[in-house]
Formats: C-alpha cells, structure tokens, sequence
C-alpha cells in the first residue's frame, strides 16, 4: 500500500504496531513506516524503523522476511550517503532471500547501482530478476524492474530500448491501483520525450506527473530534478535555479535524502551556470561535488566536475590546470559511457584555445565534434560548436561559416518542434555563440552583405512563424477568464487602498496554470520559416522610393550599422553598445519627467542625450541617410530607444522592426477585405479615451467599443481579422512575465496569451497607451511582449509607446495620426506628419518621440 496510498499505508502500520503485533507483522509494520519516511520524510527516522524491522525479522526467524528487510535498509543507506553500508546490506540481502524475494532484492540492489551511476551493474541485476518476477507473475515488481532498467537505459542514452521498456511497464501499471508508481511511470515517460527532444511533451508529461503526486501528497524532488533538465533545455535557466533551490530547502526542511540533495544542487548549478550566475554556480557545484564523492557516486561526480569546470572557466579563472582537469572529465565519461563527454571535450578545447594552445584545443575539439553526426539536437549543436571552433583556430572563415551554418540548422529544427512563442524565443540562446562566430568569420572575410545574412540569421526568429494558436482546451479558457476575474479585482482593491495579498497569490497561481499549459503546445510549422535573402530587400527598398534599411549588429560589443538601400550593402562602425544602453535609459528618465506639465527645463537636456545616442548608435552613417523612409532594424537590446528623438531621424519617414525578414513578411503582408474598423476604450483613462468619440464620429461604419462593450472576448472577436484597431487602454508591461503584459478592459487584462488565440490579428494596430512598446530581452536576439506577438499574426504595422506619457497630449497626436491614414498615407508616414502638428512645447514633444512604429503598413 505504501507506494498506492502512502498516507493510509503510514496510518495502518502505525495501527498495527499499537496492538503488540507479532515480530513478523511488527517487521512489516515497521518496514513500511521506514520506507515512508525514507521517500516522503525524515533519512534518520527512516533508518531507526528499518533496523527495527531487521531486529523483528530476525526474532520471526524469517530468512526471506530479513532479506527483503535490509533490501530496504540497503537503498535507504545509499540515500543517505553511507554506500559502502548500503551495498553490504544488499549484499547480504541477496544472499538470504531465495527465489522470488531474491528477485526483488536483486531490483532493489540494481535500483541502488543506478543512483550510485553504476549502470553496467544496474542492468546485470534488473536482467536477472525480471524473468523471476515474470515466472511468479508478480505484476507490480515487473513493472518496477522495466521502469528501472528503461531508465538505466536512457541514462545511457539507449532512447529507443528506453521506450520499448516503458511501454511495456505502462500496459502492466494498468492493471494496478499503484498510484505513486503509476505517477512514476508518466514522471519517467516525461524524461523519455525530453531523451528524444520532445520539450513540450516533456512538461507535459511532468506536470500530469506532478499532479498525481499532488493527489497523494508526497514530495516531489525527483521529478524537480527532471523539471530543471527540460526547464534548461527550454531556455528557463533561471527558472529551474529557482526550481531547484527551492527543493533543496524544502530537502533540508524535512531532513530528506543525502543523494537527492546532491543531484538538486547539481542541477541548480547547471542552471545557475546557464543563467550566467558563475559564483553561484560554483558555489552549487563544489558542493555537489563533495556529496558525490562521499557518495561513492563517480558516475555522478564526474558530471558535478564538469559544471564546475566550466564555471570556473565562465569566470575566467583558465588555467592550464583547467584544461587539464576538463580532458580528464571527458576520459572518465566516455569510459563510464556517459552522453555529456563531447560536452567536456568541448570545455578542455575552449579554455585551450583562450590560452592559445592550439595543438591541444585541436585535439580536444576533434573528439568533441563528432558528436555533430548524431544523437539529440543538443547533443548534435555541441558538435558544431567545436567544429566552428576548430575552424576559427585553423583561420578558415569559410569552415567556421558552414558548421555555423549546420549548427544553426539543428536548433532550427528542435526550435520550430515548440509551439509556444517564449520557449521559441528563449531556445534561441543556444545558438547565440554560433550566431556570434558566423558574423565575426563573415565580417572578416565575406563583406557587408554577409555580414548582414548572418545578423538576420539569428535575429528575431520567434517572429519567423506564426505561434501554435493555444488549444481550445476548456481548463485554459477557464483558467484564463479566472485570471481575469482575480486580475480585475485585484485592481479594484487596489484602487480603494485595501489590501490583496490573497488575490495576488491566487493571480500567480493562475499565471503559473496558464504558462504551463501554454508551454505544452508542440510547433506545427514544418520548417524555421523563409530565408533572408538580401536582393529581395534591396528590391523592395528600390521598389518603395530610395527608403533605406539599417541593421545595427553587434561585434565584440561594437555598434556596426549596416546601411541597405539603393542596391548596395555599406557598412560604418559607430560606439559601443553598453555606452547606447546607458544612454537610452537616460532618455527614458527624461520622457517620463516630460510627460508631467512643468519639466520644459528638461528637454534640452533629453535632446542632447538624443545627439549622444546618434552618435553612438549611427555613427557616420547618419551622414547616408539621404532624403528617403528609413526603418531601423536594432538589436534586441536597443528596443527602448525612441529613434525619433535622433536628430538625423527626427522628421523623416521612420518605422522599427525586430529583424528585415520581419520587415518584408510585413511589407508583403495583404489587407484583409472590408476594411473594418474596430475603436476600443477602456476603462480608467485619464481624458476618458476622449479620441475614440472623435473617431468614431470619422468611421461612420466602425465598431465602437467602451463601458460594459468593451469586455475581453468580446474585443478579441471584433479584432479578428479587423483593417485597423484602435484602442485607448492603460497598458501594463510585465518584466517578469512579458506574455502577460496587458490592456486593461472592463472585465480585467487583455494579455498576449489572449492575442495569440486571434485567426488573424488587425492588419494595422495603433495602442495609445504607456509602455505598449516595452519588450523582454530573451535567447540570442528575441522579444517578447505585445508588438512582437501581433507581427507573426497577420500584423503589418502598429503604433506604440516605449515609455509613459500624458494622456492629454496624447489624444491631439493621435487624431492627427489618423487624418493621415484617411488620406491613404502609412503609419510611420501618418505618425511624422501627426508629430510635425503638435504645438512645440516639451509635452507634446516628448509624446511624439514616446510613439513608434514597427512594421510596414
């Protein structure tokens, strides 16, 4: 019982043992309370009521009761760090039972051997006790060894032999009211997908396990452990440092498992290292290490050693000693069998290259790139990692160009298997290095035209195809309409000064229910969508009036502008960009001082710092403009500049986009027939929206929506394939969770979940609300937030605000905005001339640089 209904097995033992039991119902009694206590509690009351049940088992004079006894003894010392003790126990285990008790001691034991990293002996012992169990038609314990022995077989990385032994496990788990085990099963199902590079079925099947284990309530750190993996594969470094930390105090809170706290700070040392936190990295990993080795855990030691190595290299502490320290790593786990030694083989060849030991990073980078030919797409980007490093130290840029090239293409591919926009974009990271090598090797040697192919290679390319439209799955659309209802009530209380810390925690509660489905959904598009090609934008450049394109790229920290326009590719150099970041927050200071009447003090200063950031952001290619359009193409840390504010870009034609590929699909993008109209005001405005009365006044035939009309379904089902949306909302940027970033309408927040859920979102957009243009800066070169998720939608142009402003100087610009576009000119056409109108003051200067747009309708 103690694995199907834990809690009542704990209460019947502890019955029992009231009632001055016999020494074997005693045995068994205290056998069950110490595994409870050994999986779901206390180590050290765990090993008391073991030794008891030994002592008890020995009185009943019961060889086969006493085996099965320090069977369990055994693994609870393993987990407690004593191996040495464990295993004897074991030992001794097998040499008492007989027959069918011997076959569960020898599955226990090779349960043991798989914690400790002994595989080989794993599988000698669970190959040996099957057949036994078979032959007693022991339903339960089989199914145990096959879901050890496929577990065994995916450490190994043996992915296919992994499924046949769960599938089998699961038909016999069927016939079982097993509920812990059956958890397990889908628990192990879950690693399984992640094995073979299925990241959303992976949580999916993680979270259904968690569920299930909710249900009995037992603890969950195993399945924390797996979590963090699929969480870092997915792009969620930090998450699963959270994740992890979070279950090593929850560990220590109990006084749980010894080998679980060491595999947890592993995995947070993982992630701490992915997340770019080295010092905490290190400080995890140290730790970790000595655990194992007290452990006897070499398997798992040698991967502690690994990460350690490579944070110590990630805060640059390279050495020779290093270097050497990381070939022996991957020696070891190439003898123990282990899939991450290209892993440390890449390690030994990167630290030797930065020491310039070219003979040694050559070897070490060899054996590394094979990896490149096979196994799962991380696995196989290792590869081509070291393969474009060993080009780059043999100077070949058109080596380093194709196994960029190759590389790329892998994550491609595992990246478009993601549904979900964030995990899209997060992915990306992995191949921010390649991206970084293939514009380095292309700058040398390939000229600006290439240059410009590889910064479009890896710029923007969550926005390449559209997001898997979320599922028409009732427990999200309750949840969300939930998340509403809280969120709107949360902001009423708010407003009346009380207090909601309840309704915050429920908020986040629902915000986790609803990221979690939505990270579930697997991608449907068959390929990483179109490839740039340079000629059809120059094409399209000629084709819309001498209008030119500048991609900023970033090298070695430097600004490079790339100008594109009248059939040619140039390129200047301009500052750096850490000195452009720190401008651009001083800018943002001074438009959210302009925005209150009274700061015109301000705006020489805010005008100046636009000079510094053209400086430093164009360089001497603001002198090639010319008279034309201009879209800005900046890297997804430049997106809170506000480009009008430059003087070279103030009164001209200026539009932004995240990437050209993003630039032309807009620009090629049809209108939809009819050409709807949608106006939306929602509620808490300032001027009441006082614009959209006037528009609604100039389209005669526009939906009109405000008050109890303007509720969240009801918006989206107007937007849906609309020519042109206007909405008058306070919006709300969310740093730590940019998909639900919101407009606020009557019944609560309007997200960009919510959007994404459109067939096709408005062909133009114009948001006249605060901070509708702030993004998240995530993966390689990506953003998440509201613009960026209309673009791949159906999305042409949008007009939005990178900062707050005032919502009185607003309403002016906005109805010039529109004049414009009703005698056919384009947003970015409409929005100069509606800035040009405004009265000269610094208020209405500051809301005219304050709006943008992206796209090119």
């Amino acid at each position: 019982m103690v694995f199907a209904a834990p809690g009542e097995a704990l209460a019947r033992a502890e019955e029992v043992l009231g009632d001055r039991p016999a020494p074997l119902h005693a045995s068994v009694a205290h056998q069950v309370i110490g595994i409870w206590q050994r999986d779901f509690g206390d180590m050290r009351l765990a090993l008391s009521h073991l030794r008891r049940a030994r002592a008890w088992a020995a009185r009943a004079d019961s060889a086969e009761r006493e085996a099965d006894v320090l069977a369990t003894l055994g693994v609870a010392l393993v987990h407690a760090g004593r191996t040495r003790q464990g295993l004897d126990a074991l030992r001794r285990g097998v040499e008492r039972g007989t027959g069918h008790t011997r076959a569960r001691v020898l599955f226990r034991r090779a349960y043991s051997w798989w914690v400790l990293g002994h595989h080989r002996e794993a599988l000698e012992d669970v190959r040996r006790a099957i057949p036994v169990l078979r032959q007693a038609d022991d339903v339960i314990w089989t199914a145990r060894a096959l879901t050890l022995r496929a577990t065994v077989h995916l450490a190994l990385g043996a992915v296919e032999r992994a499924d046949a032994d769960f599938t089998a496990a699961e038909t016999l788990w069927d016939t079982t009211g097993q509920e812990h085990d059956k958890a397990d099963a889908v628990e192990s199902r879950g690693l399984a997908a992640f094995r073979s590079g299925d990241v959303p079925a992976a949580l999916r099947l993680l979270d259904e396990a968690e569920e299930r284990y909710g249900k009995l309530g037992t603890p969950t750190f195993m399945l924390n452990i797996r979590r963090c993996e699929v969480l870092m594969a997915a792009g969620l470094a930090a998450e699963a440092l959270a994740e992890a930390d979070a279950a090593i105090r929850a560990l220590d809170g109990i006084g749980g498992q010894s080998t679980r706290k060491a595999e947890l700070l592993l995995a947070a040392a993982r992630a701490a290292r992915l997340a770019d936190e080295p010092q905490t990295a290190i400080a995890r990993a140290a730790l970790a290490v000595r655990l194992f080795a007290g452990q006897r855990r070499t398997w798992w030691e040698t991967h502690a050693r690994l990460v350690l190595i490579g944070a110590r290299h990630a805060a640059g502490r390279g050495s020779g000693r290093l270097v050497a320290d990381a070939a022996a790593v991957a020696e070891k786990l190439v003898a123990l069998g282990a899939p991450a030694a290209p892993e440390a083989s890449l390690l030994a060849g990167r630290i030797a290259l930065d020491l310039g030991w070219t003979a040694d990073a050559e070897r070490h980078l060899a054996v590394a790139a094979r990896s490149r030919r096979g196994g799962p797409p991380l696995a196989r980007m290792t590869g081509w990692a070291a393969q474009a490093l060993r080009a780059q130290a043999a100077g070949s840029a058109r080596g380093v160009l194709e196994a960029c090239r190759r590389g790329l293409d892998v994550l491609d591919d595992h990246r478009m298997t993601l549904g979900a926009s964030e995990l899209r974009a997060r992915a990306t990271a992995q191949g921010a290095e390649l991206a970084a090598l293939a514009q380095q090797a292309s700058l040398v040697s390939g000229g600006p035209r290439q240059l410009l192919v590889w910064s479009e290679r890896w710029r923007a390319t969550a926005l390449s195809a559209p997001p898997t439209r979320p599922p028409a799955d009732p427990a999200l659309l309750s949840g969300m309409t939930a998340y509403r209802e809280i969120a709107a009530r949360a902001e009423e209380a708010r407003m009346e000064g009380k207090p909601v810390p309840a309704l915050e925690r429920e908020q986040r509660r629902l915000e986790r229910e609803i990221r979690s489905r939505t990270l579930h959904m697997r991608g449907e598009a068959p390929d990483g969508g179109d490839r740039f090609d340079v000629g059809r934008l120059l094409a399209r450049l000629r084709d819309g009036g001498d209008g030119q394109l500048v991609e900023l790229a970033v090298l070695d920290g430097r600004v490079q502008v790339l100008l594109c326009g009248r059939d040619r590719v140039r390129r200047f150099e301009a500052g750096l960009l850490a000195a452009a970041e720190t401008e651009a927050e001083h800018v943002q200071a001074g438009l959210r001082r302009l925005a209150h009447p009274g700061a015109d003090s301000r705006l020489p200063v805010v005008e100046a710092a636009g000079r510094r950031l053209e400086e430093l952001l164009l360089g001497p290619a603001a002198a090639h403009l010319g008279d034309g359009p201009v879209v800005i193409v900046p890297p997804g840390r430049l997106h809170r500049v506000p480009w009008a504010l430059l003087p070279s870009l103030r009164e001209r034609v200026l539009s932004v986009s995240p990437s050209a590929s993003s630039w032309l699909r807009a620009k090629e993008t049809a209108p939809p027939r009819g050409g709807r109209q949608v106006l939306v005001r929602g509620p808490g405005l300032a001027t009441g929206g006082a614009e959209v009365s006037v528009l609604a006044g100039r389209y005669g035939g526009a939906t009109v929506l405000e008050y109890e009309d303007a509720t969240v379904p009801r918006v989206l089902t107007e937007l849906d394939g609309a020519a042109l949306a206007h909405i008058a909302a306070h919006g709300a940027f969310r740093a730590d969770g940019p998909l639900f970033s919101s407009l606020r309408m009557t019944d609560g927040p309007l997200i960009v979940h919510d959007f994404e859920r459109l067939d096709r979102s408005p062909y133009r957009i114009i948001l006249s609300c605060c901070d509708t243009a702030r993004f998240a800066t995530v993966g390689a070169d990506e953003l998440l937030g509201l613009v960026t998720a209309l673009l791949p939608l159906g999305t042409a142009g949008v007009v939005a605000c990178s900062a707050p402003v005032n919502d009185a100087a607003v309403v002016p610009l906005m109805l010039a905005l529109h004049e414009g576009l009703d005698t056919g000119l384009s947003l970015a056409q409409a929005l100069r001339d509606a800035r040009a109108s405004l009265p000269a003051d610094a208020l209405h200067r500051a809301t005219g640089w304050a709006f943008t747009a992206f796209g090119a309708a």
